[in-house]
C-alpha cells in the first residue's frame, strides 16, 4: 500500500496545533488544534488534566450513531481522536465524580471517564435538541433544550423537566453558582438560519422557589451558546452566529474579548491559568485564549 506526500500532508495538517502567543483584545491566542469534526463543547477535567470535546460528526439532530468524544491535554495536543464513540451528535459535558455526562439529542449518557465505556442512557420526554449541562453541589445533573425551551433535570435516575416554556427563551448554555441554574440563553422570536429577533442574555433560576429572573439589566447580548465564570466575578460566554468570545458584567453589561467566525460553541475554561478553550464548530478545530 502506497502512502503519498500528499495524503501524509492532509492528515497531519488535519490534526496541527499550532502554539502562537497573539494579543487579541481582552485575551491572547495561546494555540490552535485541528482534527475535529463539528466540535460543540470542550470540558476541562483537573483531577485527571484532560480536556474532552463533543463532536458532532455531522447532522446536529441526526439519529446516525457517528459521533464521538476526543480527549486532549490543555496544552492542545491531540491524545485520543475518538476516545469515546456510539453516540449520534453529543454536545454539552459535565463531569460529576467519574462519570462524564453528555447530552445527545433527546438522551443524556453516561461514561465512566477511567474505563471510557458508557453505562447509561436517560430518555428526556419530549426533547428535540439537548444542549448544554451543568452539576450542582448535590450531584443533580442538568440539560438544557434549546429548541423546545426546557430545561431537564437528573434526579437519581429519574430525568424530568424543571422548567419549560417561552420565558426559557431558548436556554443553551448553563451553569451553577450561590444556589441559582444560571442561562445563557440564545434569544426569542428563532428564525429558520437559527438567528433571533431579539438577541439572548442571562437568566438565573432559583433551585428552590423555581422562580426565573434575568441576571443584571436583561439587556440582549447575542446568540449565547457556552457559559464560563471567570474567577472575577463575570462571566466568560460565546456567540454561536455572529461568533466571539465574551465578557458578561454582573450588572448584564459585555464587551468583546475576541471576534471569532461563526459557530463558537461552547466553551471550556481552565481557572487557575486562566484560559479559555472554544470549539470552533464549523471550522472543526479548537481555539485557545488566556483571558486577561
Amino acid at each position: 500500500m502506497k502512502f503519498s506526500y500528499r495524503i501524509s500532508v492532509a492528515i497531519a495538517a488535519s490534526f496541527l496545533h499550532i502554539p502562537v502567543a497573539q494579543a487579541e483584545g481582552g485575551a491572547t491566542k495561546l494555540w490552535e488544534l485541528g482534527g475535529f469534526a463539528n466540535p460543540e463543547s470542550a470540558l476541562f477535567d483537573a483531577e485527571r488534566g484532560i480536556v474532552y470535546v463533543s463532536n458532532v460528526a455531522g447532522d446536529p439532530t441526526g439519529k446516525d450513531g457517528v459521533g464521538y468524544i476526543s480527549r486532549i491535554s490543555p496544552a492542545g495536543e491531540m491524545l485520543e481522536a475518538e476516545w469515546v464513540t456510539g453516540m449520534n451528535a453529543p454536545k454539552g459535558l459535565i463531569l460529576s465524580g467519574g462519570t462524564l455526562y453528555v447530552s445527545d439529542i433527546d438522551q443524556l449518557v453516561a461514561i465512566d471517564v477511567d474505563s471510557g465505556e458508557i453505562t447509561n442512557r436517560w430518555d428526556a420526554e419530549g426533547a428535540i435538541f439537548l444542549n448544554d449541562t451543568a452539576v450542582d453541589e448535590s450531584g443533580r445533573i442538568y440539560v438544557s433544550d434549546m429548541i423546545a425551551e426546557a430545561i431537564y433535570v437528573l434526579d437519581g435516575d429519574a430525568l424530568s423537566v424543571l422548567a419549560k416554556g417561552e420565558e426559557l427563551a431558548h436556554p443553551n448554555g448553563l451553569k451553577i453558582a450561590d444556589g441559582q441554574l444560571i442561562v445563557a440563553t440564545w434569544g426569542r422570536d428563532l428564525q429558520a438560519d437559527f438567528s433571533t429577533l431579539v438577541p439572548g442574555s442571562l437568566l438565573s433560576i432559583d433551585l428552590d422557589s423555581k422562580v426565573i429572573s434575568a441576571l443584571g439589566s436583561g439587556k440582549g447580548v447575542g446568540n449565547l451558546d457556552g457559559l464560563e465564570q471567570d474567577g472575577a466575578g463575570n462571566w466568560l460566554a460565546t456567540d454561536w452566529v455572529s461568533g466571539g468570545l465574551l465578557r458578561i458584567k454582573p450588572d448584564g453589561s459585555h464587551e468583546m474579548l475576541v471576534d471569532l467566525d461563526m459557530g463558537s460553541a461552547d466553551l471550556g475554561y481552565i481557572p487557575a491559568d486562566k484560559v479559555a478553550i472554544v470549539p470552533m464548530m464549523m471550522n472543526n478545530s479548537l481555539l485557545a485564549y488566556e483571558v486577561e
